[in-house]
């Protein structure tokens, strides 16, 4: 059983792969717990790797409407996945965290603003990415402030690497956006490296016309305490 309750398939044996989060332990409050309890079943989704993953996922029938589709891949405490949701009603958005906590934050954001163009899985973005959705199903990721591993011995732990890249464009659909911004310079170069190397991706800029999706983030809590230090990287890329 896992830790929100749920029961899990029996775990398959695959090779170890080098993940981009750090692993820890995170509580949540109990009237989290509660609300939890109440509202997970409907809107979220555990992914752990090893697990039998369902694959593909049905978003037609889990948002019960067929909309273009979005994946955020650590979405925190969703702050800004919150925010952009409200204002793109018309898209819907599966927002993938590794911790439960900022999830149960979202969660609670969710209920509160009543917002109904939200889904949550509780894993590891690639996995997702890898198991649970086809191609050309996505109209955008995002990915917005991964850890940048900044010793050079830790870089083999970004998120975005090529072989993670070349995965996001053959999700997306001709003309889905990969958002990607950070605030840490070395990793914005790799990641513009990456991304520049992609064969199916054509750099854009963030006001480009005529987009599916808005590229205007909401300013986190997290860059309000960071407004005297690095610049934030905004790096945007088309499908071909």
């Amino acid at each position: 059983m896992s830790d929100d309750g749920s029961m899990q398939a029996p775990a398959a044996h695959h090779p170890r792969r080098v993940t981009s989060f750090r692993a820890r332990r995170s509580t949540i409050s109990d009237r989290q717990q509660a609300l939890w309890d109440e509202r997970w079943p409907e809107l979220g989704l555990l992914a752990r790797s090893g697990d039998e993953l369902p694959a593909p996922l049905d978003t037609d029938a889990w948002f019960g409407r067929h909309a273009p589709l979005i994946l955020e891949i650590g979405c925190g405490t969703g702050t800004s996945t919150l925010a952009m949701a409200q204002q793109e009603p018309d898209l819907d958005v599966i927002a993938v965290e590794v911790y439960r906590r900022g999830l149960a934050q979202l969660l609670s954001a969710i209920d509160r603003e009543q917002v109904p163009n939200i889904r949550l899985i509780r894993g590891d973005g690639v996995d997702v990415l890898a198991h649970m959705l086809g191609p050309e199903s996505l109209t955008a990721v995002r990915v917005f402030f991964p850890d940048p591993w900044p010793k050079a011995r830790h870089h083999k732990r970004r998120l975005l690497q090529p072989d993670t890249v070349a995965l996001i464009a053959d999700r997306l659909r001709p003309g889905g956006i990969l958002h990607a911004a950070t605030d840490h310079a070395g990793y914005a170069e790799q990641i513009a490296e990456v991304g520049d190397a992609e064969p199916r991706l054509r750099r854009i800029s963030p006001d480009a016309p005529g987009l599916p999706i808005r590229t205007d983030r909401p300013v986190t809590k997290y860059e309000r305490k960071a407004l005297a230090g690095p610049d934030v990287a905004e790096l945007l890329w088309e499908r071909s």
